[in-house]
């Protein structure tokens, strides 16, 4: 057992369960805006975020977990350009505080490393190390 891909798997569920609560809030916040354009790319933003966050989970769930090099690079593709379009769009601008608002990132480079803890780890183990 990879405890190392676990943990990863684990923290990219965390990642995922956050990023539905934050879909669900940003629908919530574009149904207080007036019908629009701005209305439309808050939705889609939710739509998004609910996507990001299914993707981030079923990948744990069925790849991550198993300790996958495929679900290693897709979590690892998808969420980081989620995470850092938040980071340099929402949160270095301020639009949210870095309490609550870094949780995201924070589990995200969690997962990040436990994932490839765990991937270097199976390549040290079939290198015979």
């Amino acid at each position: 057992m990879n405890l190392f891909a676990k943990l990863g798997a684990v923290t990219y569920i965390l990642w995922g369960l956050l990023h539905l609560q934050a879909a669900r809030l940003v629908y919530l916040l574009g149904q207080t805006l007036e019908p629009g354009i701005v209305q439309g790319r808050v939705y889609q933003d939710a739509w998004n975020l609910l996507f990001f966050a299914l993707f981030g989970i079923v990948v744990a769930i069925f790849l991550n977990w198993k300790n996958s090099r495929l679900g290693y690079w897709l979590n690892l593709t998808v969420v980081s350009a989620a995470d850092i379009g938040f980071i340099i769009a929402v949160l270095v601008p301020g639009y949210v505080p870095l309490v609550p608002g870094g949780l995201g990132p924070v589990l995200w480079i969690v997962a990040l490393i436990f994932s490839t803890l765990g991937i270097f780890y199976v390549n040290r183990e079939a290198a015979g190390a």
